[in-house]
């Protein structure tokens, strides 16, 4: 069984910049959607539009891999961390080491499967 490789991303959102990170946070969210194996790419909100939590989910390690290494994170992310702050991000289940030599850029911290239940 392969196992889904997960991100979760912690954002703050420059002041005065949410519209602007909204755009650049759809065209994210519709890229990724084209890709093969991009399973959930969702971002949340907080009431006051300052902080915002990507939740991303990969079938497996290879496609986590085609993600960070696409158009999304090679032109789209530089644009969002030009109005906003990566503030945290972590990595969910055992991707590889290709995945944690591109994410250890953005100073992820990995955690490997223990116990649960997927659909």
């Amino acid at each position: 069984m392969t196992q889904a490789v997960r991100f979760v991303v912690s954002i703050t959102i420059h002041d005065g910049k949410y519209d602007e990170f909204e755009t650049i946070a759809r065209a994210m969210a519709e890229a990724t959607a084209q890709e093969d194996g991009a399973v959930a790419y969702e971002f949340f909100i907080s009431p006051d539009k300052k902080r915002c939590r990507l939740y991303e989910e990969y079938r497996d390690a290879a496609a986590a891999f085609a993600h960070l290494s696409g158009r999304v994170v090679g032109e789209l992310v530089p644009q969002a961390l030009g109005v906003a702050d990566l503030d945290s991000f972590e990595l969910l289940g055992d991707p590889g080491p290709d995945v944690i030599g591109i994410v250890s850029g953005f100073g992820a911290r990995t955690f490997g499967h223990l116990h649960g239940v997927s659909a």
